[in-house]
């Protein structure tokens, strides 16, 4: 394994802006000082006019392997994500077959260990009928519980309030859920549908799954949680009236909060008048919602109600997303890009970079509880990324990784780019490619 000095970066890391070297051995942050001296078998890196962050932790990802890899797969996503300035994903369980038990997470950690770029871990799916496996699972095991309290994939909608309190009042680890009504869906689909029939307008899709379903069911997970006591993050918040929800969970240390709450990159860059152009391409569960929601939400994040940014990141082919809408699936490819575009909320004065690095690498390692990794301090690992701030970059679906082979945000021009990322210390992608071959590590919690 090399060693790297990186010379000069204007370091980011828990609050702070400042020039420093950061020299890296065997895999680890060794020093980090200004004027460290080189020495023998030690690649320099020059890093002046960089920004240095540590790695994102992506609380939320599907790579759809195993059973869906015709449209993305652990390799090829995991690619993408370190040329987005990801270093550590964390896995949903809606694949076929889904991961809804113990030896199917270990099958996914066996297949991760010979094909992630990117350091990893895997949710277990609830469903209405596997809460036994919560007695089987170890603290290290899995990253969460996911549970789906909105339509899914197969048997994976969580509907029975005897079950969800089972899993609040039980699971050893924290609970991720996705919070949309379901009935409140099929009654908007059936309306819309007896209107439109198989044509209904892509900006509808905010009105089909709407505001009232996400904050009924988000309300629901929230008062769960507290009457057990249960660690619970709140995913892909969408609406400003669920933010609510955890006002008072604002002033709040993050490491002593139990229930937390999540927003997407996407949630935050586009809204509802973006259907027009975009049309399915930008369909996503929950939906992208009005112009209010995304300001409220970009707010939120500054203000701290919301906790941790992360992608959601759900691939699928060009050709499925080109279909009527009840045909098109839900979710949008994120993992290469969406650093890039929170970069531009920097740019446009909206957020720091200390809010931007708190958000994606600093709070999901509070909140998983995350070993030694999130932050630029000394005896961590080296998962870091360098980026220029002052090189524009036009998005394009030539450009794009994921094995889908297209971005929402193509034909934008973002003004900054990824230069550098480092995953256990090792140069993984630099001028534009995936330079390295060594596969990546499990991650480890402290729980």
């Amino acid at each position: 394994m090399p060693n790297y000095l990186i010379k000069n970066p204007t370091i980011v890391n828990e609050g702070k802006i400042f020039v420093a070297d950061v020299l890296i051995e065997d895999g680890r942050i060794t020093q980090i000082k200004v004027g460290i001296e080189s020495h023998q078998n030690v690649k320099i890196i020059d890093a002046e006019g960089l920004y240095l962050l540590p790695g994102m932790i992506d609380d939320q990802v599907h790579f759809r392997e195993p059973g869906l890899t015709y449209k993305a797969d652990i390799e090829s996503e995991s690619k993408a994500a370190v040329a987005g300035g990801i270093t550590s994903y964390m896995e949903m369980p809606n694949c076929k077959p889904a991961t809804v038990n113990i030896e199917r997470l270990q099958a996914k950690k066996d297949l991760a260990s010979l094909k992630s770029h990117a350091n990893f871990a895997f949710y277990l799916g609830a469903t209405n009928d596997n809460i036994d496996e919560l007695k089987r699972l170890k603290t290290d095991d899995a990253c969460g519980v996911k549970i789906f309290m909105g339509a899914s994939t197969g048997n994976m909608l969580v509907d029975n309030i005897k079950i969800l309190e089972g899993f609040f009042a039980n699971s050893p680890i924290l609970i991720a859920t996705h919070c949309e009504d379901t009935p409140i869906i099929t009654t908007n689909e059936e309306k819309y549908k007896a209107q439109y029939g198989e044509n209904i307008p892509f900006n509808l899709h905010a009105e089909i799954r709407s505001r009232e379903a996400c904050i009924k069911s988000s309300k629901l997970a929230v008062e769960l949680a507290k009457k057990f006591n249960t660690k619970l993050n709140v995913l892909h918040i969408t609406t400003k009236e669920e933010l609510q929800l955890f006002a008072d969970n604002k002033t709040k240390d993050l490491v002593n909060k139990r229930i937390t709450a999540e927003v997407c990159a996407h949630h935050l860059f586009f809204s509802r008048k973006d259907y027009d152009m975009r049309k399915g391409l930008i369909k996503c569960n929950p939906a992208i919602k009005e112009e209010a929601d995304r300001l409220a939400l970009l707010q939120a994040v500054n203000d701290n109600t919301l906790d941790v940014i992360a992608t959601d990141h759900a691939p699928h082919t060009w050709a499925e997303k080109h279909q009527s809408y009840f045909q098109v699936p839900s979710g949008l490819p994120l993992v290469q890009h969406a650093l890039l575009s929170l970069l531009e909320h920097y740019h446009h004065g909206i957020f720091r970079l200390e809010k931007i690095v708190q958000k994606i690498s600093h709070a999901p390692a509070i909140i998983y509880q995350v070993k030694d990794r999130g932050f630029i301090r000394e005896g961590y690992w080296a998962d870091l990324v360098l980026v220029d701030l002052n090189t524009q970059n036009k998005i394009t679906d030539t450009t794009a990784k994921s094995k889908c082979g297209w971005s929402p945000f193509s034909g934008l021009t973002f003004s900054s780019a990824i230069d550098k990322t480092f995953v256990n210390g090792i140069l993984k992608y630099e001028h534009g490619k995936v330079i390295a071959d060594n596969l990546a590590m499990p991650l480890s919690f402290n729980n």
